[in-house]
């Protein structure tokens, strides 16, 4: 596709251009990138639509995400991406046609069928080589950004890159994971399950040597490794242990590469804010003792609705002052925790402890809980010399790696946290609540089999 003056020129292999008026009641007013599923594959494309929302081109085929924004940019066309869900959704929009409606798909090719354009697409154009390269088309989790994060290939290297970050590292990679699994998490005080997915590369031993989470387009996965001739391991519907273990297998030089910016507030705003926190201070004792706490209420969130508009949430802290303290309070107590050893890891999490009394799910004994982060449902280990049971800490050095191995009577790992643990502060913990505590540090061999057979694990 291309703007020529008011017109958007669709160039056709061995036909006239189609051309599209930019201007006038039926002009091309939105440029979709539809994804549909179908029985043997998934099928991508584009559509041009006019401004009642009626298709006037369709034009099936995979192109990159990126360069589809910048053109509907360049020529004046709103940009939409449609992930259909199903077929009868996906062809119900696109066919909902204006006078003269196109596709590109049957030119020039030999089509039988009332669906075959788009098969023929498919077979075609799995991956779009213009860039040559593979993004990601949205997060993660569900309505989370989109990762700029990119796969390419230099010769037999594979160049995985963070945008966001500034960095590229560069592979040689014996297989893709393409995985997803579930996380439990707590929403308004409930239990949810959400999925997250990703795309990690695999050494020849299995080990993770970059994890890049994000919603990556099944087929073009299959068609950018198949050009390398790299096999893709499908583990979008195994277990979800199975995929946390697997992706807790960090090999040497591992890196995660998120492709989201991390919001940081600069010293200025640092400054305003503790400032706002200690007049909010006052302004709600003021108010409480006036009006009542219900008007302070009333005047939260009317700020708060201010500050979305003016897109200064930072400055919530003035209407909930209470913040200033809270957040340094609760580290400072999670820190003495750790000195006790009633607690092991950074507040953030994943971190240890052992709760007081009975949990529901180890109602007859001791409980060692794994909590993984925020908002999120921690796990929980019974404690004892049984199978499956936490017994004690192995925590582990592989040449730059580290990590901490939950190990029941027998040495067999129930759950592996990869990452570092202060060796001090782990022996306190065990020590206090009567686990045993062991440091090793492991050849090859031993760490491929600890973390093959371990049961669980947090990536």
């Amino acid at each position: 596709m291309r703007v020529d003056g008011d017109c958007l020129v669709v160039d056709v292999p061995g036909r006239h251009p189609i051309r599209l008026p930019l201007t006038g009641g039926g002009r091309a007013a939105r440029l979709v990138m539809y994804r549909l599923p179908r029985e043997n594959g998934v099928v991508h494309g584009v559509a041009v639509l006019n401004a009642m929302g009626r298709g006037m081109l369709d034009s099936p085929g995979a192109r990159p995400r990126h360069l589809v924004e910048a053109f509907a940019a360049h020529a004046g066309l709103l940009f939409e991406y449609r992930p259909h869900v199903t077929e009868r959704e996906g062809h119900a929009d696109i066919e909902t046609r204006a006078r003269g409606w196109r596709n590109t798909a049957d030119v020039g090719l030999p089509v039988r069928g009332a669906h075959s354009p788009y098969e023929v697409a498919y077979r075609l154009r799995p991956y779009d080589e213009v860039s040559g390269e593979l993004r990601p088309c949205e997060g993660a989790l569900a309505g989370t950004p989109c990762p700029d994060t990119a796969l390419s290939w230099d010769g037999r290297t594979l160049v995985a890159a963070d945008r966001v970050a500034g960095r590229a590292l560069r592979l040689l990679p014996a297989s893709l994971y393409h995985y997803r699994y579930e996380r439990r998490v707590l929403v308004s005080g409930k239990e949810e399950s959400r999925s997250l997915t990703g795309l990690a590369v695999l050494d020849a031993d299995g080990l993770v040597l970059a994890d890049l989470p994000g919603e990556w387009p099944v087929h073009e996965v299959a068609a950018f490794a198949a050009g390398r001739r790299l096999p893709v391991h499908d583990a979008l519907v195994t277990p979800s242990r199975v995929v946390r273990a697997a992706l807790s297998r960090r090999g040497p030089g591992w890196a995660r590469l998120t492709g989201v910016a991390v919001p940081r507030m600069s010293r200025a705003k640092k400054a305003v804010a503790v400032c706002a926190g200690v007049a909010g201070l006052f302004a709600m004792a003021y108010v409480v003792t006036a009006g009542g706490w219900f008007a302070w209420r009333g005047l939260s969130a009317l700020g708060g609705m201010l500050l979305d508009l003016l897109d200064a949430k930072w400055l919530a802290v003035f209407f909930a002052p209470l913040l200033v303290l809270l957040k340094p309070a609760r580290e400072a107590w999670h820190t003495r925790r750790v000195r006790r050893g009633t607690a092991l890891g950074p507040p953030g999490g994943p971190y240890l402890s052992v709760p007081r009394g009975r949990t529901v799910s180890v109602p007859h004994g001791r409980t060692l809980r794994v909590r993984l982060g925020a908002r999120m449902v921690p796990d929980d280990l019974e404690i004892g010399p049984d199978m499956g049971c936490a017994a004690g800490l192995v925590a582990y050095r592989h040449e730059r790696l580290s990590g901490l191995f939950v190990v029941d009577g027998e040495g067999r790992p129930v759950r592996h946290l990869p990452g570092p643990w202060p060796l001090e502060d782990a022996h306190r913990f065990a020590a206090r609540h009567g686990l045993g505590f062991e440091v090793r540090t492991l050849g090859r061999e031993e760490y491929l089999d600890l973390t093959a057979r371990a049961h669980d694990a947090v990536p």
